[in-house]
């Protein structure tokens, strides 16, 4: 079924996977370890493609995408794109938001020429193809990983002013919550593997769950969240902090810029990701000015929505939404450089200076010349390699 009634342009997703197994991250490097996504994730996926679906499908929803398909999903209408790092946690959080989206029916059946029936598996299932994005492939869903400048400024951080004197008022709790913590170092550089560990532990752990303080989770997550969001925000656009989401951005405007075009046929764009982009994104934009309750790390299967429409005055304008996780049953609406909405050029013009769009950029933006595709680009008589004239210099 296709409605044709007025609603939205279209739509970018950018969705978080959902609850996964432990996973370490490196203090120093941000580099990562391998996690799985669990069945409280699959559901928690399902339950957003599902709330997604209700949103953007359902023709009585003032938010219907304009032409969609609604039950028999149309592949050219959607593009979809994961992160296929570490145990494919990400990606497999891909499929169960579609399955949510795009669940099984029996409209999905065709006759072959012979008249025979057939209806796909699973009562129908419905097959989305998934663009999975490997970290050797291209940096742009884990940019600040192999990136030295951004391991410079985590090092800046770790002897900032401001570092030293949260971490000296988390040191009571860090030292009550030790005997909790196994083998997980207590040190306040470790506060993002110390939260991961208690909220795993927490949720999964029988005996964990019912001897742990009262207020230790959250006390952990305020800790962690504190520094995450330290560490992927800057005092400038375009500050290393920021990488997250300035090698996204290129395929968000590419998305929103084609959805205005009328040979387009793509309605929906989802960019399944990581926690980080989210922190990036609600800095660059000025979201948390009006709404700091968005500056820490974003719930599991949380998604952030970037509506397209045409305003009374025939122009093309952006307006943000976000839901953090199940926490959130609705959207809340989120404010861009102090408005509601903006018109799709301002909305690029205010942040395209700021991007990383290829992995030459990356890697000169990154001071690598060696790792992740870095070494077939001749920086011999780069003024800027190592830092000289940046001020990036260790």
């Amino acid at each position: 079924m296709v409605n044709t009634t007025a609603g939205l342009i279209g739509v970018v997703l950018l969705a978080r996977h959902g609850d996964r197994t432990a996973y370490y991250q490196d203090p120093v490097t941000y580099n990562s370890t391998q996690s799985y996504i669990t069945p409280l994730g699959e559901q928690q996926e399902f339950e957003l493609g599902s709330f997604l679906r209700n949103t953007y499908l359902n023709p009585d929803s003032p938010s219907f995408i304009q032409n969609i398909s609604t039950d028999v999903v149309n592949v050219d209408q959607l593009t979809v794109r994961a992160d296929a790092g570490g145990g494919n946690v990400i990606l497999n959080s891909a499929y169960a938001l579609l399955q949510g989206l795009y669940p099984s029916t029996k409209k999905s059946e065709l006759t072959l020429a012979n008249g025979t029936t057939i209806l796909p598996p699973l009562g129908g299932y419905q097959y989305v193809p998934v663009q999975s994005l490997e970290f050797w492939q291209s940096p742009s869903l884990t940019s600040w990983m192999e990136c030295e400048y951004f391991q410079y400024h985590l090092a800046r951080i770790y002897v900032s002013s401001a570092f030293t004197n949260m971490s000296a008022t988390a040191a009571p709790f860090l030292t009550a919550l030790k005997p909790y913590l196994g083998s997980v170092s207590n040190n306040f550089t470790n506060m993002w593997n110390i939260y991961d560990h208690v909220n795993v532990q927490y949720t999964y752990n029988k005996t964990y769950y019912e001897i742990l303080p009262p207020t230790f989770l959250q006390q952990a997550r305020y800790y962690s969240d504190w520094l995450q969001h330290n560490v992927f925000t800057d005092s400038v656009q375009n500050g290393i902090g920021q990488i997250p989401i300035r090698t996204l951005l290129p395929e968000v405007f590419w998305a929103l810029g084609n959805m205005t075009k009328a040979s387009n046929q793509v309605k929906m764009n989802i960019q399944e990701i990581d926690y980080k982009p989210f922190i990036s994104l609600f800095n660059v934009t000025n979201a948390t000015v009006t709404d700091p309750e968005i500056t820490g790390t974003v719930n599991y299967a949380s998604v952030v929505a970037l509506e397209l429409s045409l305003n009374s005055q025939g122009q093309h304008e952006v307006s943000m939404k976000f839901k953090n996780g199940t926490q959130d049953s609705q959207f809340r609406q989120l404010k861009m450089f102090g408005n509601t909405s903006i018109t799709l050029d301002s909305f690029i013009h205010q942040l395209f200076w700021t991007t990383i769009n290829s992995t030459n950029n990356w890697c000169f933006s990154c001071n690598q010349t060696v790792l992740r595709g870095c070494s077939v680009f001749n920086y011999s008589n780069d003024p800027f390699l190592y830092g000289y004239g940046t001020g990036y210099t260790g």
